[in-house]
């Protein structure tokens, strides 16, 4: 099942679950694909959103609540700073395992043999092939500082 039909299944079920907290968190993913998705047809892509956009969308998303519970927290607000840990337990759902340390720097090698990196001016391949291969499954802001490193 693509990752849109599981999260327009889960949707269904908060619904009948009466699940309030859930269901608005599915609403907002939802609305954030179709956002996508109306993007991508204007380009002029008929396709519309692809599974690795959805991980993409919902990476974004996490990363987003992280940062607002984090200014939550330091502005005291410790009820909206739950509420925003709540929806990231839901978006964490649909992401897939992310990588260890040791998985992490694995990568990071493989991806240096396969780009045959050498110098800094290949970071950006490298990257990339992280990122087609990894997508969700790894912070990249953490990343790039690593691949910068072996590559230096």
């Amino acid at each position: 099942m693509d990752m849109r039909a599981r999260i327009s299944t889960a949707l269904k079920e908060a619904m009948k679950n009466r699940e309030p907290e859930r269901l608005s968190t599915l609403r907002l993913i939802n609305a954030a694909i179709k956002d996508k998705d109306i993007a991508l047809r204007t380009e002029g892509n008929e396709d519309g959103v692809t599974d690795g956009d959805v991980l993409a969308i919902l990476g974004r998303m996490v990363k987003q609540r992280q940062e607002s519970a984090r200014a939550y927290e330091e502005g005291g607000r410790l009820d909206l700073a739950e509420r925003e840990r709540a929806e990231i337990a839901v978006l964490q759902e649909y992401l897939p395992r992310a990588l260890g340390e040791e998985e992490v720097e694995m990568a990071i090698t493989q991806a240096l043999e396969e780009t045959e990196a050498r110098t800094i001016r290949d970071m950006g391949r490298v990257m990339g092939v992280l990122k087609e291969k990894y997508n969700g499954r790894m912070d990249f802001a953490a990343v790039g500082p690593q691949v910068r490193k072996r590559l230096s």
